[in-house]
């Protein structure tokens, strides 16, 4: 498969209104959603195009939170929002379904930004096997893990 063969074709948009924060699936889309109410969590694909520069596509590493005190790390091994590809993914919880309409407590992303992709989160395909283990700057900025 060549570079740049991929296509990706946004299924809907992320809408931040009067105070409530919805996805709105296109209506092509829609049928999609069926049994997505029977879950408590959606993970969200989105792209997180506010940040598009090239410069920013080219960064490769970064200090992870931006602070100087964290060693030099590789993007793939952060949360950093410049990377080469600008998707970013939020596990949203659930609060109602209306047609076309996804009702969320909260997401990082704008008013408008591209939904790529959802997924229902599922406990035992989402939880890892085996121990976890995760660099000191993660384990001694969010506690235990």
């Amino acid at each position: 498969m060549a570079e740049d063969s991929c296509v990706i074709y946004p299924i809907g948009q992320v809408e931040k209104r009067e105070g409530q924060t919805r996805l709105r699936v296109f209506s092509k889309y829609a049928p999609g959603l069926l049994g997505l109410g029977g879950f408590s969590h959606v993970h969200v694909f989105w792209w997180f195009g506010e940040n598009d520069t090239p410069r920013k596509r080219e960064t490769l590493q970064v200090h992870p939170r931006g602070d100087k005190e964290n060693p030099l790390t590789g993007v793939f091994a952060t949360r950093a929002p410049v990377r080469p590809n600008l998707i970013a993914t939020t596990l949203c919880r659930i609060r109602g379904i209306d047609g076309e309409v996804i009702r969320i407590d909260a997401i990082e992303a704008f008013d408008g930004t591209p939904i790529l992709d959802l997924k229902p989160y599922i406990p035992a395909a989402d939880r890892p096997q085996g121990d976890v283990r995760v660099p000191q700057w993660v384990a001694g900025r969010c506690g235990r893990m």
